[in-house]
């Protein structure tokens, strides 16, 4: 009698179908991490969706001026973009309804535009066959969106059913995990957060008729300028135990990437100098090392960074008594 055959391996599953709306420095910068990510074969961007021309997409998708050459093979077709032979189809819609989302065949719509952040102007994608939003940018409320989440604080708590989720900002990913940590290890009875932001593009280049605010009609390249932050309302949305606790201003300072956030901390008692960036060393919750901000003992970098980091945030360990954080 002959032996069974072993059974077949399972087929792997497919990956899931990603499409990009707005392919500006987030956009880009969101094709890139994910082509240079270790799970590249579980997703693959299919769409672009981008006002700006074809050949200009594809030449800013080539050269970064801060992040260097694309590390792979890029070109064109008639429909769009070649990414190492994968074609990607681009279009140039500019508002939601203009495209059929459904007949894209995509699971989910990556919105990199900045352009909507309240609930009624999400919900056009889902009107116009988006299956689900995630942004790259935080909602206007929490009530725009249906969660807010940042990886290794609350991802595992996000709902089966959410289709409008927001990644929070920036800021926000390298601040929560850090402060979620102390609040849990030590507490934290007052926050101060200062923001040094690089340029953004509402900055001119040299001074002109750019913003409402004239502070911001400033040459970016010449000058620090104080702005408005969202960052404290975006703290107490992911940590409500510190609700009315948070403060948050920002300057905006003549670099072109990244940013330093000092924190300034009320404890409930006294402590060692050191103990609140020793519990930077005991990452919580058992995250996954792309997202806790482990300590340094390296001196803060002076100049913004333009290779690959595989952490949200840094913390700065040797030279102060509180963390000073690195997005």
């Amino acid at each position: 009698m002959k032996a069974s055959p072993p059974p077949a391996p399972p087929a792997p599953a497919a990956p899931t179908r990603i499409a990009i709306n707005g392919y500006g420095r987030i956009g880009r910068c969101y094709l890139r991490a994910l082509h240079e990510s270790p799970h590249r074969a579980d997703y693959r961007v299919v769409a672009i969706n981008e006002p700006a021309d074809l050949a200009s997409i594809a030449y800013l998708t080539r050269f970064d001026s801060t992040h260097g050459r694309f590390p792979g093979h890029v070109d064109t077709t008639p429909a769009g973009l070649l990414i190492d032979g994968e074609p990607i189809a681009v279009s140039h819609a500019t508002t939601p309804e203009e495209l059929d989302w459904a007949a894209l065949g995509i699971d989910l719509v990556v919105e990199c535009s900045g352009q909507y952040g309240e609930r009624r102007g999400l919900q056009r994608f889902l009107d116009a066959g988006c299956p689900r939003l995630l942004l790259s940018h935080p909602g206007n409320s929490g009530a725009d969106v249906d969660a807010t989440v940042v990886v290794g604080v609350n991802h595992r708590q996000l709902p089966a059913d959410a289709r409008l989720v927001s990644n929070a900002s920036c800021t926000t990913n390298a601040v929560v995990p850090v402060l979620d940590l102390l609040q849990r290890e030590i507490g934290l009875e007052q926050v101060l957060l200062t923001t040094l932001h690089s340029a953004m593009n509402d900055q001119p280049l040299i001074d002109g008729y750019h913003h409402t605010d004239l502070r911001r009609t400033r040459s970016a390249m010449q000058s620090i300028i104080p702005v408005s932050t969202g960052l404290a309302r975006g703290v107490e949305r992911l940590l409500p135990a510190l609700a009315g606790r948070v403060k948050a201003k920002a300057i905006r300072v003549p670099t072109h990437n990244v940013s330093a956030i000092d924190m300034v901390l009320t404890l409930p008692r006294d402590i060692e100098p050191r103990a609140s960036t020793a519990c930077c060393a005991r990452p919580p919750r058992a995250p996954s090392p792309a997202c806790w901000p482990g300590p340094t003992n390296r001196t803060p970098r002076s100049t913004s960074t333009t290779t690959p980091i595989p952490r949200s945030s840094t913390a700065d360990r040797p030279r102060s008594a509180a963390p000073a954080c690195s997005a």
